[in-house]
């Protein structure tokens, strides 16, 4: 981020605008809205800012402007087509710290102008640091047809209200759900329908109860494999309530961005061989939070229900009273095979798709093996790079041809993401000579010619080279205990 974004008081403020023209006149009107006094330098006006001036909306200088003229000002615009005088008038504002633009030339402007979304007092800045403002354009776009035109109104009522409610409920978090009762539920819908009776008799009521004691809850989010595009809607509206978060490892950062910045963030991720916290801990957290009447949030990778260890938690919080909301999320599966357009079941020939974990808490991936071995079936298997080789074996043992496609997913819908595809025979070789640490999903017996689809591009192919050419793999089935991400 280079351009930081600030809302600035204009109200009886000196702003100058150095030009004539349209451009200067669209400047002109966006600085009317704010109360600012306007000072318009320029030899001649065209007839908007003629006409304005006449109005007694700005005062007109008609002469070219000196670096006295900038002394007092609290900004500058700058809308000649003389960049020589531009430049000029740039080091004059920059020597005297007074922030300057100067119209479609970011390397002489000290701030740049949004795209605005004016439902006064909400204002809604978009920018693009001058990049694309037809993308600015099309955000506004839906913005304008998303936002009530009279939500200004609803603003202007919690205004008035503010010094009511505070003396009112003296509790800070109290006062904020009262808030979000207030400005997301039948109040609001009172104000914006203009009934007034109704959102009087809704505030005294809410007013009443608002002082009870708080009540916490948790609400367990899947937060997919890592994109944050693959959030639900239902979870960023949990996010915007969450007094605290408690994050696993595999939860991209991106995700938190959508969370309150006041929120507390306790990061409880697994770390395969390293530092970890115990699932008693987690649990502990949570029922300590909700208990003190906080909105917890619990984050997960992936879908809280599929090797999330969601019924640990879940047992934790019934037997402590608290409420619980599960949110689910796109588990690694799903969203990995999406990216790649693999099929997870294919009509009259993969009828059975088996969601496994190639890693438990005891480190012995029991599975039911045989039930792996049909050819109509398929398996997606979770956290299994470090435990590949007892798969393998154990795959090949079940009855599992050799030549069954295998799939790794390393890092799905991240930057990171790599796919590699290869046989179950050269599985262990694959991970070990490509370096695949995960974390990862392989899919066992999906291919794309099944499925009569062309692979996408980019996936590797690893096949085993001939013996004398390859170095020497340790067939190594050493059991890995499961690391929880």
């Amino acid at each position: 981020m280079r351009y930081f974004p600030l809302f600035v008081d204009l109200d009886k403020a000196d702003v100058l605008v150095v030009g004539g023209g349209e451009e200067a006149a669209r400047k002109v009107r966006l600085l009317i809205k704010t109360g600012a006094r306007i000072t318009v330098i320029a030899e001649r006006l065209g007839l908007e800012l003629d006409q304005r001036r006449r109005d007694g909306e700005l005062l007109h200088i008609a002469r070219r402007p000196t670096p006295a003229d900038l002394d007092g000002q609290r900004l500058i615009y700058a809308a000649t087509g003389d960049r020589e005088l531009e430049a000029a008038l740039f080091r004059a504002a920059r020597a005297r710290g007074i922030p300057i633009n100067v119209v479609d030339t970011p390397e002489l402007s000290t701030f740049i102008t949004p795209a605005i979304v004016d439902r006064d007092p909400v204002v809604v800045a978009i920018g693009t640091e001058g990049a694309a403002p037809v993308l600015a354009r099309e955000i506004k776009t839906r913005l304008e047809s998303w936002l009530p035109a009279n939500l200004g109104a609803l603003a202007r009522r919690a205004l008035s209200l503010r010094n009511l409610v505070a003396s009112r409920v003296p509790n800070a978090a109290a006062r904020r759900r009262l808030w979000e009762r207030l400005l997301g539920g039948a109040f609001r819908r009172a104000v914006l329908g203009g009934e007034a009776d109704a959102a009087r008799r809704i505030l005294i009521a809410e007013l009443a109860d608002a002082n009870a004691p708080l009540v916490g809850r948790v609400a367990l989010i899947g937060c997919g494999p890592g994109d944050p595009d693959l959030l639900t809607l239902k979870a960023l509206q949990r996010l915007q309530e969450a007094d605290v978060l408690v994050v696993d490892r595999l939860v991209d950062a991106r995700i938190l961005d959508y969370a309150r910045r006041d929120a507390e963030r306790i990061f409880v991720g697994k770390t395969p061989g390293g530092p970890a916290t115990v699932q008693a801990e987690i649990n502990r957290m949570l029922v300590a939070a909700a208990r003190a009447g906080k909105v917890v949030v619990r984050l997960k990778g992936g879908d809280p229900l599929i090797f999330g260890r969601a019924a640990e938690e879940l047992a934790a919080l019934a037997a402590a009273g608290i409420a619980v909301e599960i949110v689910p999320g796109i588990t690694a599966a799903q969203a990995c095979a999406a990216r790649l357009r693999l099929p997870l079941t294919v009509r009259e020939r993969v009828r059975q798709l088996s969601l496994v974990t190639g890693a438990t808490a005891d480190g012995t991936p029991d599975l039911d093996w045989g039930a792996l071995t049909s050819p109509t079936a398929a398996a997606a298997i979770y956290m299994g790079i470090a435990n590949a080789p007892l798969l393998r074996h154990n795959l090949l043992a079940a009855g599992v041809p050799g030549d069954t496609t295998v799939i790794i997913v390393e890092n799905g819908t991240t930057a990171k993401e790599r796919t590699v595809t290869t046989s179950l025979s050269d599985l262990t070789h694959a991970i070990a000579e490509l370096r695949i640490a995960g974390p990862a999903v392989l899919f066992v017996g999906l291919d794309w010619q099944a499925a009569q689809l062309e692979q996408p591009a980019g996936v590797e192919l690893y096949r085993r080279r001939p013996l004398g050419q390859r170095p020497p793999i340790t067939a190594d089935i050493t059991v890995r205990a499961e690391t929880q991400p």
